[in-house]
């Protein structure tokens, strides 16, 4: 229902600013223009009253935020990580969207449960907490397993919550329409396609069978990494809309006053999850996509405990490749070789010159290397980058869109961590790591041997496929033959009959 029905969703969305006062801290926080705070607030004046009133136990934007639906609230949980963007003031703000949200009734999880099991909660549990942490989509309550004592944590989808999803997603899907139409130079950018990716990567959360899936392929792949813990699911007790796994014991990673307490040191651990960030995103293709504080723990021993698999991101391996190319061309301030790979790839369009292409490159990159280690951000780059691809004509990368904004978010929670932390310093070893493995002659081989392996497989079939291939081709020159065969006789005939009409004439 993408109708005009959602101008009104849109409009309640900016009286909802307005009403709740939200409107102004927001743009203060962005900094916004004067002329925008003026149009804001003449447009916005008049439809205060048509907007939701939301908690007025909550701070204005997340108020705001919660009383739009859970599209909005996602929005704030990836701004609440971005200090550098919104202010340390509204970070905190936002913080709450992570998991602190109102929570529903501990008898509808209940009932929740029992629906998907088919069990009552007594005949499972010893205990069943009332909420201890509640988000956009789901709340979770902590038990005890009668069987072998245990301790877990319960997923639970919220009440309705698809529906309310829907509504917010179809009021986007209109208002990407309605640039595309009225901003011809916005195309590029392929706003419908990115509303999409963002439906398909939400609607995973909203399956927690798809979210225990998650969870185990990313347990296998990462079984090995120092400083990583995982919990474990419990597949029995787990359905679409309820979901029982171990509980991670831990300090949340925003809580630095208490992590410092307990002796962890945060520079480490700031270092930590920007590379298993990247060592996950490049060397499996398979990451964590919701890496903002309210997702991860520390443990006793100082691991990271990461939880919430309902969004996780995937790139192939030769997107992998280019991805890690690129960055680590900037970390060598290669700009050329950054231009050149960008135009294998095909993201610039061809007829652009290359050269040209890598001097915009370097006026991105160089004043970032010329700033300290506090003012470097990817933030910044993403930003940076964006005026440069406009000005060349590249479109947005919908496959690259979850790994861009996961990106920032992670390097947000890494700088709440320890603001002096240099991301390229931190990052050049794992991309080294990388670019070594997989474009060296190690990788050559590797591809040469994943070929053979393909080419075994349809091993007693190739005769076959080769001797097809071969009357297909003979079939094409026939045709061809008959074609020109015939086109001579055409002409044979036309000749005839054009010196006929010649001879008759003279």
């Amino acid at each position: 229902m993408r109708g005009p029905h959602n101008i009104w969703r849109l409009a309640r969305t900016g009286a909802t600013f307005e009403r709740t006062g939200a409107m102004r801290m927001a743009l203060d926080a962005m900094d916004a223009p004067r002329s925008v705070r003026i149009a804001a607030r003449v447009l916005g004046w008049p439809l205060a009253w048509l907007g939701l009133p939301g908690d007025p136990n909550l701070q204005p934007v997340p108020r705001a935020l919660v009383a739009l639906g859970p599209a909005y609230i996602k929005f704030g949980q990836i701004l609440s990580t971005r200090p550098d963007v919104v202010g340390l003031e509204m970070a905190g703000h936002l913080r709450v969207l992570q998991d602190s949200l109102p929570p529903f009734s501990t008898e509808e999880a209940k009932a929740a449960l029992r629906e998907e099991t088919g069990l009552s909660v007594s005949e499972v549990f010893q205990d069943f907490s009332e909420p201890v942490a509640a988000a956009s989509i789901a709340q979770v309550h902590r038990a005890t397993l009668r069987e072998d004592g245990r301790t877990v944590a319960i997923k639970v989808l919220r009440p309705g919550v698809e529906r309310a999803f829907q509504r917010d997603i179809d009021a986007f899907y209109f208002s990407a329409r309605f640039i595309e139409i009225f901003s011809p130079s916005s195309r590029r950018l392929r706003p419908m396609d990115v509303v999409e990716h963002f439906e398909g990567t939400v609607r995973s959360e909203l399956d927690l069978r798809l979210e225990a899936a998650n969870a185990s392929e990313f347990a296998a792949n990462t079984e090995t990494d120092e400083g990583f813990q995982l919990p474990q699911i419990n597949w029995g007790l787990s359905g679409k809309r309820a979901m029982v796994m171990d509980w991670a014991d831990g300090i949340p990673l925003g809580d630095n006053d208490a992590l410092r307490a307990a002796g962890h040191d945060l520079t480490a651990l700031s270092e930590r999850v920007l590379q298993l960030f990247l060592s996950h995103a490049l060397r499996d293709g398979f990451f964590h996509g919701d890496m903002h504080q309210g997702n991860l723990k520390v443990a006793a021993n100082g691991d990271i405990i990461a939880f919430d698999f309902g969004i996780m991101g995937q790139i192939d391996e030769y997107t992998r490749r280019v991805y890690a190319e690129i960055l680590f061309g900037f970390i060598r301030r290669d700009y050329k070789r950054v231009a050149k790979v960008h135009f294998e790839a095909g993201y610039v369009p061809a007829d652009r010159d290359v050269d040209e292409f890598a001097r915009a490159l370097r006026a991105v990159g160089e004043p970032i290397f010329g700033m300290d280690s506090t003012q470097i951000s990817m933030a910044k780059l993403l930003a940076y980058l964006f005026e440069v691809t406009e000005r060349f004509g590249m479109e947005t990368r919908t496959e690259l869109i979850l790994l861009q904004r996961t990106m920032v978010v992670v390097e947000g929670v890494a700088r709440s961590l320890d603001p002096q932390m240099n991301i390229w310093h931190v990052a050049q070893p794992v991309v080294e790591n990388y670019i070594r493995d997989s474009i060296g002659p190690k990788s050559t081989a590797k591809d040469l041997f994943k070929t053979a392996k393909i080419l075994a497989r349809f091993g007693p079939r190739l005769p076959d496929l080769v001797e097809s291939a071969l009357l297909e081709q003979t079939k094409s020159n026939d045709k061809r033959e008959i074609k020109t065969s015939k086109s001579r006789w055409v002409y044979l005939i036309a000749g005839i009959v054009i010196g006929g009409v010649l001879i008759s004439a003279f």
